[in-house]
């Protein structure tokens, strides 16, 4: 069934059809209407899930731990400083190993003030042991709330996962979105089937234990397990999903005429759209370009992201936020593939801060500097200096 959505109404679509138990949230520019759509929905009966508006994202995140400790199918979602108010509760999520999916309307973080995108919410979050998956457009993000679901509640994760989904540029924009039926993707979720739930009175459990030094690193190398389950649990629930949905979802990334690409560019995000375009009209003028597209990018999928490169000669890393005092984290991600290999030239580019555009001839003027750039250079894209 197509449809012409925005991005916020795709996402809200997706936990419709999912129907979770709780959903907690609190409004913030550019999430907002994503739990408005949702309450709606509540309040027209279409779903029975229990909405919970609470006081800050803080309280948010608090009352998805609550309830998904009880044993409920839980969903939030926020954005900059709503993201920046529950991080402290982030990692308690991730550390009690609670399946709670979260929609990141990705927005630039203060000060100064500036409600429009880039990506330094998640790259706050980058530690916080949540998985993140990135979308290019409203379709991906629909597709990654559904596939989220599974992938946060398989007993080998069992951890939060962050749809990130770029704010006003997806959120607000409308595009062709394809959704399945409710049937469709209620029979992929499947019934959730909580772990030891606090509220099964026969079985009681403890939950927030204080944890000694005796115990602490032990527990903190159980919660890095169930990271490093998630790729191939990805990977088989993604596949799932693309015969259900016919879409062609194969991998951590999406690999863009980049086998025998000379230059490549990584990104994260809709800016991967308009590089696209860049690549096809150099590829017509005989220009040997290519893209690679992380969708996953917590766990980060460092080995197959090395091989995808490693033909390259010249690869360009677009970081949408800056990392203070270092490279780009994304830059640092891929390049780590490389320690004691011979590898491509690699250069970094900050770009897209507060919303700042990125045009066709911005990303062309990266395949451009491709040609004579040196390994470990920082640059800065549509900057006025």
């Amino acid at each position: 069934m197509k449809k012409v959505m925005t991005g916020h109404k795709a996402v809200a679509e997706a936990m419709r059809q999912i129907e979770p138990d709780v959903v907690a949230v609190y409004p913030i520019t550019p999430q907002s209407e994503i739990a408005e759509y949702y309450a709606q929905y509540v309040a027209d009966g279409l779903v029975r899930t229990e909405l919970v508006p609470v006081e800050s994202e803080h309280s948010a995140m608090s009352a998805c731990i609550g309830a998904a400790a009880a044993g409920a199918r839980v969903i939030t979602a926020t954005a900059s400083q709503g993201l920046a108010l529950m991080v402290e509760v982030l990692y308690i999520a991730a550390g009690l190993r609670l399946p709670i999916v979260m929609a990141l309307a990705n927005r630039s973080l203060s000060a100064p003030i500036n409600i429009h995108c880039d990506h330094s919410d998640a790259y706050l979050a980058r530690d916080s042991g949540a998985i993140q998956i990135f979308a290019e457009s409203a379709q991906e993000a629909y597709d990654y709330m559904v596939i989220a679901q599974r992938l946060a509640e398989d007993e080998k994760v069992r951890l939060p996962v962050l749809v990130n989904l770029d704010g006003f540029t997806l959120t607000h924009s409308s595009q062709v979105v394809e959704t399945l039926s409710d049937e469709a993707v209620k029979g992929f979720v499947g019934e959730y089937k909580a772990v030891y739930p606090l509220l099964d009175v026969d079985n009681p459990v403890t939950w927030g234990a204080f944890a000694m030094p005796d115990y602490y690193f032990e527990l903190k190398r159980a919660q890095q397990a169930g990271m490093e389950a998630a790729p191939d649990v990805f990977l088989q629930v993604q596949e799932e999903y693309a015969k259900l949905c016919g879409r062609p979802y194969r991998g951590f990334f999406e690999a863009y005429k980049l086998d025998d690409a000379e230059r490549a560019i990584v990104v994260m995000g809709s800016t991967a759209g308009t590089a696209k375009v860049v690549v096809d009209e150099l590829r017509e003028k005989g220009e040997r370009v290519g893209l690679l597209k992380v969708w996953l990018w917590r766990p980060f999928p460092r080995k197959e992201i090395t091989e995808a490169l490693a033909g390259a000669k010249a690869v360009a890393i677009m970081d949408r936020a800056i990392s203070f005092g270092n490279l780009g984290a994304l830059y640092l991600d891929v390049v780590s593939g490389f320690a004691g290999r011979e590898g491509p030239v690699f250069v970094n580019y900050i770009y897209g801060l507060g919303g700042r555009d990125i045009p066709v001839e911005h990303i062309a003027q990266v395949f451009e500097g491709l040609k004579r750039a040196e390994t470990g250079e920082l640059r800065y894209l549509g900057l006025r200096e």
